[in-house]
């Protein structure tokens, strides 16, 4: 289980990237509490990190051909993919494809330990599989299946789920579907947001005329 250090913590947020027809959830390094920030050893310099769920058999294999592809619509082992980025979200995947959603402790607390589940671990220690396809990523095996029907991209709205956010998981093969309900997501905190601090304007204002009348 994640430590419960991380409930000290203040506010934080979770990061969605659309990568194509991929779905990648992303926490800053600094907010990464034990075990989970094991992964920081096996990503240096990273200042936040992605994790990605997929097929293993689809992701490793050498070319991408339709018996491959056909193969992945079958249940079968699942893998992680972790992505440490030395810069910020908006700058390596395009701000238009970064939702940035605020959560408070007990959120990130509980998607870490969501994700922390989905690595196959030895006890408290995680171990490399294997480099990732490219600098900065490395390959965690995975204890849920891949399968037609449980995506990387419905591992991404399980992740949100299991933060708190409403959102709805069945049925969310596709990359679109998840995208969608974290821009509503994010739609909802802005509005929320612009409220809060309207009603907060307010009440200073009210509060200033009483203190002038008085």
């Amino acid at each position: 289980m994640v430590s419960a250090a991380i409930a000290d913590a203040g506010a934080a947020t979770v990061y969605v990237a659309r990568r194509g027809w991929h779905i990648d959830i992303g926490v800053a390094v600094a907010d990464l509490a034990p075990p989970l920030n094991q992964v920081v050893a096996e990503l240096p310099g990273a200042r936040y990190v992605f994790f990605g769920f997929a097929d293993k058999h689809y992701l490793l294999a050498p070319k991408h051909n339709a018996p491959v592809l056909l193969s992945a619509l079958w249940p079968g082992a699942g893998i992680v993919l972790a992505t440490g980025l030395p810069n910020s979200p908006a700058q390596a995947f395009g701000a238009k494809h970064v939702v940035a959603l605020s959560v408070q402790a007990e959120q990130m607390h509980d998607l870490q330990a969501f994700i922390w589940r989905s690595l196959r671990t030895q006890g408290e220690a995680l171990k490399v599989y294997q480099q990732g396809p490219y600098e900065g990523s490395v390959y965690f095996l995975a204890v849920p299946k891949y399968s037609a029907f449980r995506t990387c991209n419905t591992w991404g709205a399980d992740a949100l789920r299991a933060a708190g956010f409403h959102v709805h998981t069945k049925g969310v093969v596709f990359a679109w579907q998840v995208w969608m309900q974290a821009r509503r997501v994010k739609r909802d905190q802005d509005r929320s947001a612009a409220l809060g601090a309207s009603l907060l304007g307010g009440a200073y204002e009210a509060l200033t005329l009483r203190r002038t009348a008085d």
